[in-house]
């Protein structure tokens, strides 16, 4: 197949669509997909996947197989996926056939923390003051403006594992042994206001829909809550990120949805984190918040199709639900959450994950507070957070 059909041919509902990744981001691409038609095809080696268990077929493989990777190909023309770090080489064994995004070199960027700072900083985007960390001497001969610092391995790190606050050298080599030595970038603290996320679709043709920006607060490394609220965030602020997302995502000729994570200093300036090439935990205020969803733009950027709207219907709130949620805080007992008086809220909407195991700090679900007046908005999600025993951070 040409890479003019591979980048420009429409697919139409009633056709496949493949994710590789099993996961909750790709269950949620699934439901956006099959309420328009589609069929979709998960790439997973797991038995009981959120995503496998309502994707119309699933291929139990490995994600570097190439068997079931020809599987996969053999059933869909188009292909995407649900976390960074699939393997390039099994991207671009299925660009061979199928339009896949994100593309093999857009994912080998952002994979390695050590490229992706590389990238930004050649956009002229600001990134936090940072050494590339390959032995203990690079630590040793780090500057002091570097400390205190995160020391961050360079691959395979998410929701804060892979990364240790450091406030000198001796305790950054000592980090350093304890990643097994392998690459990392160390990374100087900075005067923090606030995190905020720009989640984006770039179509193959260009075309570039930015939904509104959401502020972030993690809480040990895992999201905890999104805001998006019209000016909670100052426009000029909202205007220097989105167009920093833009020259990031046309940088790596990225196609698909994206998220890119800034921080606000405690002078205004803006500073780049990273970027995840798939939709994002803090987009999920979008499924019920937005005219169009992050996972439906991932579907349409797929089939070929126009990018939907991303107007606000109104303000939102996000929480996200971990499995610590299923366990008394006092006793430790484990109990079903209280569900009816979540949902009893006005504009209150939850998503569960289909995860069957409910574990401490594991992400089991979200719910999505929206309300047309933003102060009972957050009334009603500090109450679900009372009820769900959430970190209260609002």
């Amino acid at each position: 197949m040409n890479n003019t059909v591979l980048t420009s041919a429409v697919v139409y509902p009633g056709q496949w669509l493949g994710m590789l990744g099993g996961g909750q981001l790709g269950r949620m691409f699934c439901h956006a997909a099959q309420s328009m038609g589609y069929k979709v095809v998960v790439l997973d080696p797991a038995q009981d996947s959120p995503a496998g268990t309502v994707a119309e077929k699933q291929v139990y493989a490995a994600y570097d197989d190439v068997k079931g990777l020809d599987e996969l190909a053999a059933l869909t023309r188009v292909v995407t996926t649900e976390f960074e770090n699939v393997p390039a080489a099994s991207l671009k064994q299925l660009s061979g056939n199928c339009r896949v995004s994100p593309g093999a070199a857009a994912v080998a960027v952002v994979q390695d923390r050590i490229a992706e700072k590389a990238f930004i900083a050649a956009q002229g985007i600001p990134v936090a003051p940072y050494a590339e960390v390959r032995s203990a001497a690079d630590l040793e001969n780090a500057g002091q403006h570097l400390f205190p610092g995160i020391l961050k391995a360079a691959r395979l790190g998410y929701d804060g594992k892979g990364q240790a606050r450091v406030a000198n050298v001796q305790e950054a080599l000592a980090a350093f042994e304890s990643f097994g030595k392998v690459p990392c970038v160390l990374e100087a603290m900075l005067p923090l206001k606030e995190e905020i996320s720009v989640v984006m679709a770039r179509g193959f043709n260009g075309e570039v829909a930015v939904f509104p920006i959401g502020q972030n607060t993690h809480v040990n490394g895992i999201l905890a809550t999104t805001v998006v609220n019209p000016g909670l965030i100052p426009e000029n602020i909202q205007q220097q990120a989105k167009q920093a997302a833009i020259k990031i995502a046309e940088g790596l000729n990225y196609f698909g949805v994206l998220c890119i994570e800034f921080f606000i200093l405690d002078d205004n300036s803006l500073v780049a984190n990273e970027v995840a090439p798939r939709p994002h935990n803090s987009g999920h205020y979008t499924m019920n918040a937005c005219a169009s969803s992050q996972f439906e733009q991932q579907v349409r950027v797929m089939a070929g199709m126009p990018l939907g709207s991303t107007q606000l219907r109104a303000p939102a709130i996000m929480l996200n639900i971990l499995g610590d949620s299923w366990f008394h805080p006092e006793t430790g007992a484990f109990a079903e959450p209280a569900w009816d008086k979540v949902l009893v809220l006005p504009g209150v909407s939850l998503h569960l994950y289909g995860k069957s195991d409910a574990r401490k700090g594991r992400k089991m679900g979200h719910v999505n507070v929206v309300h047309e007046n933003f102060d009972t908005a957050l009334a009603h999600a500090r109450k679900v957070s009372e009820i769900l025993n959430l970190s209260q951070v609002l």
